[in-house]
């Protein structure tokens, strides 16, 4: 929950390939205060069956920049491990990957008393993000 000294930060992701939530994907927090700043770890959850992630760390006051470190690689790999018969996924794949990014961060900034929500739009060989709501 953002106050006035802090912002707030949501995700969720859909996997555009199946056009279902991606579930079980591990998501980290970081934030630095300043641009200069280095960053400072602040822990991580995973998306729930919804492809939420509804309990990220809580931002430091000062935050300024916030980065998200989706792990789609794990994701597309039990994905494809619990689908063998996808014979084009492997087809088209580099080295037989099931995945062409294997993790997806993401950086923005923030002010005070704001709520970011990101969503992560994503399938094995693309990604999308934008500001939600």
């Amino acid at each position: 929950m953002s106050t006035s000294t802090t912002a707030s930060v949501s995700t969720h992701i859909l996997d555009t390939s199946v056009g279902r939530p991606a579930g079980d994907v591990a998501v980290r927090l970081a934030a630095r205060a300043g641009r200069e700043a280095d960053w400072q770890a602040l822990g991580g959850s995973a998306t729930d069956a919804d492809g939420r992630c509804k309990d990220l760390p809580a931002l430091p006051e000062g935050t300024t920049h916030v980065r998200l470190d989706f792990d789609t690689e794990t994701y597309f790999a039990k994905k494809q491990a619990a689908a063998q018969q996808d014979a084009p996924a492997l087809r088209d794949s580099e080295n037989g990957r099931p995945v062409f990014f294997p993790e997806v961060t993401i950086t923005f900034v923030v002010v005070p008393g704001e709520h970011y929500h990101v969503p992560l739009l994503l399938n094995p060989f693309g990604y999308s993000v934008y500001r939600g709501s």
